[in-house]
């Protein structure tokens, strides 16, 4: 079995990128799909959002990109989930580019650990800096696909030319099968008439590629992190949780009849 891994990548900060990737992660597990969320932001907030102190873990990414550690030890089960574990982060991970900088096939280390790894998931997700450094460049060049968070804001397609850029530069050099996954319009306030434009102008230049699923701003989303908790657990009922479980379902019902691509699979 293959694991089709995707990279929740978008320079800009506040989109709702681990957001997106914590709530996709725990939706793909409680649709019945084995999942392994990696936390490559320094800041931990997809490790923290999910119940797990980073303050507490002495070992995670880091130890992975370094070579100090292998993803099947790394792995801690992510609280009231079942299937799904968590890769989590640390202040650590600060350090990593820097130490990286020198490395042979720097840019391969989180593949390479992954490749290494006995663990063999339906999917993982991958959560990425506000950045398109190292650690993200490491994400893209193991991924078989990325996701793009989308705010529904004013200036928002425009941040996306400079990811857009970088994800055709990994496709050259790093990673030929690098897909997009799809454009996730996320804080979309039906009330708002801007969320109404950035929606039709994104499917107006990117088509298909955009999520037919919607992730609606939502008090529940924002607040569930502040609680160590998917949605889900915090509360399923809301809209933004009806939202991501469409969202993991859509991702599921994507994949179900074809075999993901060897580029980051855990083989």
């Amino acid at each position: 079995m293959h694991t089709y891994t995707i990279c929740v990548s978008n320079q800009k900060g506040g989109v709702g990128k681990t957001t997106t990737a914590v709530n996709l992660a725990a939706g793909l597990a409680l649709e019945g799909a084995e999942t392994i969320l990696i936390d490559m932001d320094p800041q931990a907030n997809a490790t923290s959002g999910l119940g797990i102190n980073p303050g507490e873990q002495r070992r995670g990414t880091y130890h992975a990109l370094i070579g100090m550690g292998e993803i099947d030890d790394l792995r801690i089960p992510a609280p009231q989930i079942e299937g799904l574990s968590v890769v989590p982060a640390n202040q650590d991970l600060f350090g990593a580019e820097v130490e990286l900088v020198e490395a042979i096939a720097r840019e391969y280390r989180l593949k390479e650990a992954l490749d290494r790894s006995n663990y063999r998931p339906k999917f993982a997700i991958i959560d990425c800096p506000p950045s398109l450094g190292l650690l993200t460049v490491n994400a893209l060049t193991c991924a078989n696909a990325t996701l793009i968070p989308l705010q529904c804001e004013y200036y928002a397609l425009e941040g996306l030319s400079q990811l857009t850029r970088t994800v055709q530069l990994i496709q050259r050099r790093l990673n030929p099968q690098l897909q997009v996954e799809g454009i996730l319009l996320t804080m979309f306030d039906t009330r708002n008439n801007l969320s109404h434009q950035v929606a039709a102008e994104a499917r107006a230049h990117f088509g298909s590629t955009v999520f037919d699923v919607v992730i609606p701003r939502n008090v529940r989303l924002s607040e569930s992190p502040s609680f160590g908790k998917s949605i889900y657990e915090y509360d399923r009922t809301s809209r933004g949780a009806r939202a991501y479980r469409d969202l993991a379902k859509t991702i599921i019902a994507r994949h179900a009849s074809q075999a993901p691509m060897q580029s980051g699979a855990m083989q």
